[in-house]
């Protein structure tokens, strides 16, 4: 089928809104994930008949073969942040990227796009980090012209990052500093990414490149942690934790995977943030896609209010009490 793209893991954050720009781009979408029934709404995001839904287990070559029946691209958006049962980083970012573009190269699948992470590293001693470079060299070895996209942490009304914080400013008397917050995050607006993604599979350009995606500022973490005080009002002590610390704290987190809960900390995130998750300067970026990058304050204060006391009507509320 002509402009037909297959998006694995479209029904997640990034991978809805990768979805969303692919269509605003006029393409046929394919969206695969392994329960459709939860992605009823993802036809929304297009024209009538412009997006389909159908069922893909990465670990079923069967099931990836029929998702990418007739496809002329591919975008591999599948992650996780934490492990938890049978979803484990080597097998979802590892072995899934393997079993995607494999048989997506036997199906005549003409472009392909991994969609990866800032600090991707084959010897990092984070898994998550180890298993995002494996992603990498099995897309890279079934298409060596694969586009691999490498954002840093991605923001949106949806994230797992400044939702996460604003939800424990409500609940805890403080925020953690890991590792004393002075490492770096160079935040990016989920819309710019998915503005990128899309450009790399249309554009021939593309090919064989890979981009880092940050936003226009890099901060501390104690930063962003003040930004999310700021935007849910909420006054919190900001608690310093050395990262043996951290880890501990992160170690005894992971229990909570083994339930519906997701952890606030992992060991694995606590090593991941030991590293400035920042782009290098040596790579191209948003910049060479003609993306102008979004600021963490035009977008976050839009949907961090509902963590304020009063929610939408907090400024009503402290009007009304200031009165």
């Amino acid at each position: 089928m002509q402009d037909l793209v297959t998006v694995f893991g479209g029904s997640g954050f990034l991978g809805a809104q990768v979805v969303r720009a692919l269509a605003k781009q006029g393409l046929r979408v394919r969206v695969a994930v392994r329960q459709p029934h939860l992605a009823y709404r993802m036809r929304l995001l297009g024209d009538v008949g412009q997006i389909e839904v159908v069922q893909a287990n990465i670990r079923n070559e069967a099931s990836i073969r029929r998702a990418v029946e007739g496809a002329e691209a591919v975008v591999n958006a599948v992650g996780i942040l934490y492990e938890t049962g049978r979803q484990k980083f080597q097998s979802v970012h590892g072995m899934g990227a393997r079993n995607i573009a494999t048989v997506a190269k036997a199906a005549g699948v003409r472009r392909f796009v991994q969609i990866s992470a800032i600090g991707a590293d084959s010897e990092s001693p984070s898994k998550y980090a180890r298993t995002k470079a494996m992603g990498e060299a099995a897309a890279r070895e079934a298409f060596p012209d694969a586009v691999i996209v490498r954002p840093s942490v991605v923001f949106g009304p949806e994230d797992h990052f400044f939702n996460k914080f604003g939800e424990m400013a409500v609940i805890s008397p403080a925020l953690p500093l890991i590792g004393g917050g002075e490492g770096k995050l160079q935040p990016v607006f989920v819309g710019d990414v998915s503005k990128a993604v899309a450009r790399c599979v249309v554009d021939p350009d593309c090919a064989g490149q890979t981009y880092e995606l940050g936003g226009p500022v890099a901060y501390s973490f104690r930063q962003l942690m003040e930004i999310v005080l700021a935007e849910t009002g909420r006054r919190r002590m900001l608690l310093p934790l050395p990262f043996p610390v951290a880890a501990l704290i992160g170690k005894v987190c992971e229990i909570l995977a083994l339930t519906p809960i997701a952890p606030p900390l992992t060991e694995d995130q606590v090593e991941l943030l030991k590293s400035d998750n920042v782009v290098s300067g040596t790579l191209p970026g948003l910049a060479e896609l003609g993306i102008e990058p979004t600021a963490v304050e035009a977008i976050v204060p839009a949907y961090l209010y509902r963590f304020r006391k009063g929610g939408q009507y907090a400024d009503e509320t402290e009007r009304l009490a200031a009165a």
